[in-house]
């Protein structure tokens, strides 16, 4: 048979994950960037930026990491730092109901079943929008959605890296296209409308400001994210042989009648469960409701309380399925499962460890502020057309996202800069979001210090065991470009046509 070259695509693709996996162990990785942040904060510590912090309306300095202060700090703290390490928590808890399901054989008889009902060629966008979907659900996505990708890619005969690239691509790279409202919304409109209170007092926004457009955009990031995963990423994916330990991951084998009648038990513990959680919610001073009410909003006990929720969501139907096929038969079983899932997650809290030290470093230096106050300065001296300015925000955003992951601190940093410059040249600050959206979701696949990176990497080690940074940038590299371009080229076309960002939203800024 003739063997077909690769194409252009294929062989930069190709290039990127060679070099990519000649980087040194993403733990090790960290160590060295934490050297760098260490250095760098020394040799810039005495330069004056005449720039001003936005946090605080003082001069910027960057604060030396070598000074005797700094490093015991350092040390006081550095247990703190892992301990109190967001996505530490949200992975262990959830990956414990999962364990649970997992043992039991509650995940391996759902993705069977639900591989009888769905056509194969709707299992790319079919996980894509369940990545974009998660978002509701906090970081759930990243410890749920982007693993099953790669389970529900093999089950089907499939490239199980495939399958954790769509996965990943509607999480993280879709991660401001949403159907549903989330509690991203309101916490970017907070900070938006602090920003542009600065030049405008008196103007309030619609925490659903970009509803009208994260939703629209969710049937873009679908389809482009479908096309890239079947017709790019997969066929580079051939020459990735699969050598990592199979044994327990589901086959396409029809289900049991003990399975199906354990499965319908299961399922319908979610269901009661589910019906509690909605029931309970809906009372007007029900208890997970926050202060003023509300459910969406970050200060909400349900808001907080969605990882333990995953968590029960998991281990409830795992126990009662596991009780019904005799795949839990004791207390020791079922502890059993928690500790296998806990076991694979060894290599992961290293990384964690040293990435919680790296962060902790790289904010208190100052230097990410300083990037990002000079690249507005720089965009603000171009004085360049609405279109072209609203281009380099997403630019510019998608760049400081490679090393300011925090979608939240990063705007907090930029809002009170781009929102009242754009409203200076007629911009809202309604698009001024929509554009830092668009920068900030475009480029999370593609940058090691995203701190779920790491995780992904190590699902990939699960198939393919000498995967490593190289091959996930290399896979994730064909979404981040085509998000970033047609996704801003979709931001122009529909300001131009005119359709409504959001709630009470508008294009442009009127002073009164």
């Amino acid at each position: 048979m003739q063997q077909t070259s690769p194409s252009t695509m294929q062989r930069l693709l190709n290039t990127v994950e060679v070099w990519g996996n000649k980087l040194p162990d993403p733990a090790a990785l960290f160590i060295l960037l934490t050297a760098i942040v260490w250095v760098l904060s020394w040799i810039l510590s005495g330069v004056d930026f005449n720039a001003i912090d936005p946090r605080n309306g003082q001069a910027l300095a960057i604060n030396n990491q070598l000074s005797g202060e700094a490093i015991t700090q350092l040390f006081s703290v550095m247990v703190t730092n892992f301990s109190h390490f967001h996505p530490v928590g949200v992975v262990l808890v959830a990956m414990l109901g999962i364990g649970v399901a997992e043992y039991s054989g509650f995940i391996n008889a759902g993705l069977r079943a639900l591989m009888a009902v769905t056509a194969k060629w709707l299992l790319t966008p079919m996980i894509v929008l369940v990545g974009i979907m998660s978002h509701s659900a906090v970081d759930a996505g990243y410890v749920l959605v982007i693993p099953l990708g790669g389970v529900i890619f093999y089950a089907a005969g499939r490239h199980p890296l495939a399958g954790i690239a769509a996965a990943f691509a509607g999480v993280s790279g879709g991660f401001s296209a949403n159907f549903l409202p989330s509690a991203l919304d309101p916490m970017l409109q907070g900070i938006t409308q602090a920003g542009a209170q600065l030049l405008d007092p008196n103007l309030t926004l619609n925490p659903l400001n970009n509803y009208y457009f994260t939703g629209i955009s969710s049937i873009l990031i679908v389809s482009l994210a479908w096309f890239i995963t079947d017709k790019i990423v997969e066929p580079k994916l051939k020459n990735n042989a699969l050598d990592g330990d199979l044994s327990d991951l589901p086959t396409m084998e029809p289900l049991s009648d003990d399975e199906r009648s354990a499965l319908r038990w299961a399922l319908l513990s979610i269901g009661i469960g589910i019906a509690i959680l909605v029931g309970t919610a809906a009372i007007e001073t029900s208890p997970w409701r926050a202060a003023d009410g509300t459910l969406t909003a970050f200060s909400a006990p349900l808001m907080k309380s969605i990882v333990p929720l995953i968590f029960l969501l998991f281990l409830i139907p795992g126990l009662v399925f596991g009780l019904k096929t005799g795949t839990i038969r004791s207390s020791k079983q079922f502890i059993e499962g928690m500790t296998k899932s806990m076991n694979s997650m060894g290599y992961y809290l290293v990384i964690m460890f040293f990435i919680a030290q790296f962060i902790y470093s790289f904010g208190q230096s100052n230097l990410g502020i300083l990037l990002a106050v000079k690249g507005a300065e720089f965009l603000k001296a171009m004085a360049l057309p609405g279109a072209v300015t609203i281009t380099g925000i997403i630019i510019l955003t998608g760049f400081i996202n490679l090393f300011v992951g925090s979608a939240s601190a990063k705007w907090a940093l930029l809002a009170p800069i781009f929102v009242p410059m754009l409203m200076q040249l007629g911009i809202s600050p309604d698009l001024a979001q929509a554009a830092y959206r668009i920068g900030d979701s475009s480029t999370n696949i593609i940058t090691p210090l995203m701190p779920y990176f790491p995780l992904v990497v190590v699902f990939c080690q699960r198939y393919v065991t000498n995967a490593g940074i190289g091959t996930l940038t290399a896979m994730m590299l064909p979404y981040s470009i085509t998000f970033l371009i047609v996704w801003t080229l979709f931001l122009i076309l529909y300001w131009n046509i005119g359709i409504p960002l959001g709630l009470q939203a508008s294009f442009e800024y009127l002073p009164k």
